[in-house]
């Protein structure tokens, strides 16, 4: 029993959101104690509005950079609680200052991710000050900061919580960072694994794209865990445990680069040898060390030994498969297990790379570990970011124009029509109204039907629970399920936010007064959020499809030439490489982001784009996949000349590609590009054959394969931009 208790206990503790539900429970035992000590519930409901605050706000970082960005974050919060109380006697300053504040604070996130989230807290706080004025009379009294004092109290001992936890437990975040990495490589490497299934009449198509999609979360997962990292290895680069870790996520983006590259088409593979087992053998390695990715992030998570045997018993299948038909001697074949054998080679490598995963410090250390630190270093930096987005065609700004418009939109109903509990309107617009229409849409319904639950589950706990202990019992619980649920489970988390606000307003006045407003501001405040993100600068996903496709492309062309670099200079897997090869990714998973949001557009403002976007993404990723095999292979170019002389019709490529790029992203048809595609064709295909009979040439066959993908990549480019000009014609009128 012992035993299955703490194997159960350490299970929880590796999960990403047990931490911070566990702080916020601390958080909030701590409120309740203190107001039970003084026997004041009362002070229970401000200093869970500044606890909230707080936890919204809070940034990973190690202790000392939480120290800093909580010193920050207080700062603002006390700056917005001193304005809000200054300015909310006089409703035209008030409604001044509040639009000034929020389009200062938007444009603050153009700096950063942690200085977005800091911006986000303290509007979050400022509307918090609103609440609490106006449910103690609608004017503060001067010399009264009673309540202003006990959220801040909040927000200080929920930062304080925050600090020393990340001091004690500095490691948990990156070790469940790379947990889910691996897991995520794992999840690729199984759906990879599926393009090798030998059957015909399968939807390769529908393969291709669930593959980019998945890419995306890789990519996410990498530049998470890599952000972690970095942050702890600031002045700490002689800390060994940080050290392995920083190994371990190298490891993962050379089984990364290694796990997206295609040697050879697949379709030709299957036809060529549907009648024997070598495409079955390809397809079970892959998911076996799909499932051994997955196998060594629970093992780097829970410290226990990692097993990959099958992952190398299905590797010797293969060879033995490969070595069985080379047996064979089909003349048929002869050309074709040159690249089976380079697929194998690769699978091989990755068998490897996954083997040093667990134990990283016994393989060799890295040339050239740095990190490229994507946070400004300077107040000049910060504002040039700043400065660049002040433009309309920055979602960040439209966002800071929109957003300050729906508050006081709200603001000025609320003092035309008086409703009781009203600022909790500008609360819900907050939440709601997000940067893009398709991310405000799934947030206004997610709100509503949370809202609904949540205050039948209030209305239920105060009429079955009349005891004040079980009633704040629960707040905390819910709370507590808030933040446990906030990012995967929206529903529930506002049906728990809404049953701990009923629970702890109930404590100093009656909670069921509160249940008819909530419901009415909620649908008012999701109504304006709704029509802001609507009307006022719409930033529709599908008017810069040809934008972000055309960043695709010009990504892929720094990674070509770096590659190209490399193969002509040596392989060195230094950050100018491993800067173009994420970047390369990053366009990709953008570009899938972006035509998921186009998904949830209305009909009217995508069309047809989105087939168009989605057959494009699938081209694109299938190019990334030729340039990850060639810069996979950098190692076995060596120094000859034939491969040499090839290096001009790479670089030829590369030109290609950023003249698409550019025509692309201007709009203009790629009008005589046929003519230096087939000179580039001839010149490859003239060469002599790229399989030779001691092996693998990857730069003759994987440029001929990029250079075989330039065609269907400009008539999908070409029909980006004809789907583009069509929609803009019908959609023009409605657009405003």
């Amino acid at each position: 029993m012992s035993t299955t208790l703490s194997l159960s206990l350490r299970r929880l503790w590796t999960l990403d959101k047990f931490a911070y539900s566990l702080r916020v429970f601390l958080a909030f035992s701590g409120a309740l104690l203190l107001s039970w000590t003084l026997a004041d519930i009362s002070l229970v409901i401000p200093l869970f509005l500044g606890i909230i605050a707080s936890a919204l706000s809070e940034t990973d970082d190690s202790w000392q950079g939480r120290l800093q960005a909580l010193a920050v974050t207080l700062l603002c919060f006390a700056a917005a609680a001193l304005v809000v109380r200054w300015l909310f006697p006089w409703p035209w300053l008030f409604a001044l200052g509040l639009g000034v504040a929020t389009f200062v604070l938007i444009m603050l996130g153009a700096v950063g991710q942690r200085y977005a989230t800091i911006a986000s807290g303290t509007l979050i706080l400022s509307i918090y000050i609103m609440i609490t004025i106006e449910h103690h009379g609608g004017v503060p009294q001067a010399g009264d900061w009673g309540q202003t004092l006990l959220i801040l109290s909040g927000a200080a001992w929920y930062g304080a919580i925050s600090v020393i936890w990340c001091a004690l437990f500095s490691r948990q975040p990156v070790k469940q960072s790379m947990a889910q990495l691996y897991r995520e490589l794992g999840n690729y490497l199984i759906l990879k694994s599926t393009l090798f299934e030998p059957l015909r009449g399968i939807d390769i198509e529908a393969r291709r794209l669930a593959l980019a999609r998945q890419n995306g979360r890789v990519v996410t997962a990498l530049n998470q865990a890599k952000e972690m990292i970095f942050r702890r290895l600031e002045g700490q680069r002689g800390e060994g445990k940080l050290n392995r870790y920083l190994r371990i996520y190298f490891i993962a983006q050379e089984i990364h680069e290694r796990a997206s590259s295609t040697h050879y088409p697949y379709a030709r593979l299957t036809e060529a040898f549907f009648h024997h087992d070598v495409l079955f053998r390809c397809q079970r390695l892959l998911d076996q060390q799909g499932q051994a990715c997955k196998r060594l992030g629970k093992a780097l998570l829970l410290n226990r030994p990692f097993e990959h045997d099958q992952s190398e018993q299905a590797l010797a299948d293969l060879r033995a498969s490969i070595d069985h038909l080379r047996a064979m001697d089909n003349p048929a074949w002869r050309d074709l297990m040159h690249p089976l054998n380079a697929l194998a080679d690769n699978l091989a490598t990755l068998e490897e790379r996954l083997a040093t995963g667990y134990n990283p410090d016994a393989g060799d250390e890295p040339g050239d570990a740095a990190l490229f630190n994507r946070s400004p270093e300077s107040v000049k930096e910060a504002w040039e970011r700043v400065r660049l987005n002040l433009t309309v065609g920055s979602p960040t700004f439209r966002h800071a124009i929109r957003l300050p418009v729906a508050l006081l939109t709200g603001y000025g109903l609320l003092q035309w029509i008086h409703p009781a509990q009203g600022f909790w309107i500008l609360l819900t617009t907050l939440f709601v109204c997000r940067p893009n229409f398709a991310a405000t849409r799934r947030f206004l319904t997610q709100r509503i039907a949370g809202t609904l639950l949540g205050l039948v589950a209030g209305w239920a706990s105060i009429t079955l629970f009349p005891s004040a202990l079980l009633q704040t019992g629960i707040a905390v619980i819910a709370g507590v399920t808030f933040f446990a649920t906030r990012e995967r489970h929206y529903v529930i988390a506002t049906a728990a936010i809404t049953l701990l606000v009923l629970c702890s307003f109930n404590q100093v006045g009656d909670g069921f007064d509160l249940i008819w407003p909530r419901l009415f501001d909620t649908l008012l405040g999701a109504l304006i959020a709704g029509a802001a993100v609507f009307f006022i600068l719409p930033d529709w996903h599908g008017r810069r499809l040809h934008r972000e496709a055309a960043n695709a492309l010009e990504a892929n062309r720094r990674y070509l030439e770096e590659i190209l670099h490399q193969y002509a200079s040596g392989k060195r897997d230094d950050l100018a490489y491993r800067l173009a090869r994420r970047n390369a990714h990053n366009a990709d998973a953008a570009l899938s982001t972006l035509l998921a949001n186009v998904l949830q557009e209305p009909e009217a403002y995508r069309r047809r784009i989105a087939d168009d976007g989605f057959r494009f993404l699938v081209l694109s990723h299938t190019l990334l996949s030729y340039l990850s095999a060639l810069g996979a292979h950098r190692q076995r170019l060596g120094e000859e000349a034939r491969d040499t002389r090839l290096l001009p019709e790479g670089r030829r490529i590369a030109d290609y590609l950023k003249t698409l790029a550019d025509h692309l992203a201007r709009r203009e048809p790629a009008a005589g590009f046929e003519a230096a595609r087939e000179a580039l064709l001839a010149r490859l295909e003239g060469r002599p054959p790229a399989w030779e009979e001691e092996g693998y040439r990857p730069m003759q066959t994987q440029l001929l394969l990029i250079a075989q993908q330039l065609g269907p990549l400009t008539d999908a480019a070409e029909r980006l931009i004809a789907a583009r000009d069509e929609r803009d014609d019908t959609a023009a009128p409605a657009a405003g």
